[in-house]
C-alpha cells in the first residue's frame, strides 16, 4: 500500500501583473513529519516547484508556452540549531536562517510573484492554464522507492483555463 501524500499544493493563483501572466502559490507539508529525524541528523530536504504555462488547443494536444523550475535546499546545523534555506534556481533571495521549524517551512513553501512570460505575447483569445508540480524529498532523491519509504512525496495541481481577454 502506498505511503499517503503529505504534501499538496493549497493555493494557485494566476493573474496578470505588470502586464506579465504572474503565479503565486502555497504548497502545504513540505517538511514531512517522516523527514524531521533525517533533517535533524544534517541531511538536506529539496522541495522542487516546476510551473508550466500551457495553452489549450480544443482539436489538438495542448501546448506548453514555458515552464520554470524553483528549487529551494533546507539544511540544520546541529551545532547552531539553525536551519538555513538556500534557493538554488528560480529565486535570487539570499540564504534564509532561522532557528525556528515552522518559519523554515513557510518560506519553504511559498512561491510569490513568479513571472512566467509577458502577457502582450499571448493572443487576446487564448486559452491557458497553468500546471504545477511540488516535489519534496530528503537527500534530494525523488525516486518510487523514495516516495514508498516516505522520504519523498509529490503532488500536482492544475488553475483553471483563463484568457487574456476581460469578460465582462
Amino acid at each position: 500500500m502506498p505511503a499517503r501524500a503529505e504534501l499538496r499544493i493549497g493555493d494557485l493563483e494566476v493573474y496578470l501583473n505588470d502586464h506579465e501572466v504572474t503565479v503565486a502559490l502555497a504548497v502545504l507539508g513540505t517538511v514531512a513529519p517522516g523527514y524531521h529525524e533525517g533533517i535533524q541528523s544534517g541531511i538536506p530536504a529539496f522541495i522542487r516547484f516546476t510551473i508550466e504555462l500551457w495553452q489549450y488547443n480544443r482539436m489538438w494536444r495542448d501546448r506548453l508556452l514555458i515552464s520554470k523550475v524553483i528549487e529551494r535546499h533546507l539544511t540544520y546545523n546541529v551545532v547552531t540549531k539553525e536551519y538555513k534555506i538556500t534557493f538554488l534556481k528560480g529565486d535570487t533571495r539570499p540564504i534564509y536562517s532561522t532557528r525556528d521549524l515552522r518559519d523554515a517551512q513557510r518560506v519553504l513553501s511559498e512561491a510569490r510573484s513568479v513571472k512566467l512570460m509577458p502577457a502582450s505575447s499571448l493572443d487576446l483569445d487564448d486559452v491557458i492554464y497553468v500546471r504545477v508540480r511540488a516535489e519534496s524529498a530528503l537527500n534530494g532523491e525523488n525516486t518510487f522507492v523514495a516516495r514508498m519509504a516516505g522520504t519523498a512525496e509529490q503532488t500536482l495541481l492544475q488553475s483553471d483555463f483563463r484568457t487574456i481577454r476581460r469578460i465582462q
